[in-house]
């Protein structure tokens, strides 16, 4: 359960999850231009390219090993497996619709804390990534699974996120639309926000006294039905 900003005090940071609340990441962005068939690809996604299987790459293992193996397993599938690697960035629809304003705006708020990224992400995009969105190079710093082979919502990731940032989670706002990646947060003593849309958003940080008005655009974030290939957190 979220914890109102009044029990926590000031905040003296500010923590974003990446996938999901900054950037639009959903591999049928990609599969969508490749499958004819909706049911196609969701087998695809669902028993080929599974999540489990792309769980690796957030930890680290590069796409090439990975995609030669699971084409060796299901041959019939190897140009769609390959697209997986050969095509990643198409899985990114860009950024979701005003939450970089919101981060632009607490950049430059008069009452500016420091910010970061905490993201379930592989090595290799993540260098890509920053490149594409140069927005994500506005943080005050990152901690990338892949780079530290943890995976949220491991404990140990939110215990290292505390130990490289020198935060105090009851001071500390963490911001995530996955449930699992809150409730590990919350656990761990931070202040949390469920992430839901870029107006909503900017409200909370608005009460919370971190920018001096909501400035978003876009309204509440609208969820693509069938999203239930998680992104990177």
């Amino acid at each position: 359960m979220e914890r109102e900003s009044t029990e926590a005090g000031p905040i003296a940071a500010v923590v974003f999850d990446v996938g999901g609340v900054l950037i639009d990441w959903d591999p049928r962005h990609l599969y969508r231009k490749i499958f004819t068939s909706d049911h196609r690809m969701e087998l695809f996604l669902g028993e080929i390219c599974t999540p489990e299987w792309h769980a690796q790459h957030d930890l680290g293992v590069a796409f090439d090993a990975s995609v030669r193996a699971l084409v060796e397993r299901h041959p019939g599938w190897a140009d769609e497996i390959r697209a997986w690697g050969e095509r990643f960035e198409e899985m990114w629809s860009g950024p979701v619709p005003g939450s970089v304003e919101v981060l632009a705006a607490l950049r430059e708020s008069d009452h500016r804390v420091p910010l970061y990224a905490a993201t379930n992400w592989g090595s290799d995009t993540w260098e890509l990534a920053t490149t594409l969105f140069p927005f994500l190079t506005w943080f005050d710093g990152a901690l990338v699974s892949a780079r530290v082979g943890l995976l949220k919502p491991d404990p140990r990731f939110f215990d290292l996120l505390v130990q490289r940032f020198d935060l105090d989670p009851p001071s500390s706002l963490y911001i995530d639309d996955n449930a699992g990646n809150i409730d590990a947060a919350s656990r761990r003593g931070f202040v949390v926000c469920r992430f839901t849309g870029a107006a909503v958003l900017a409200r909370r940080l608005e009460a919370m006294g971190l920018l001096p008005e909501a400035r978003a655009s876009g309204g509440t974030r609208g969820r693509t039905p069938h999203r239930t290939y998680p992104r990177p957190g």
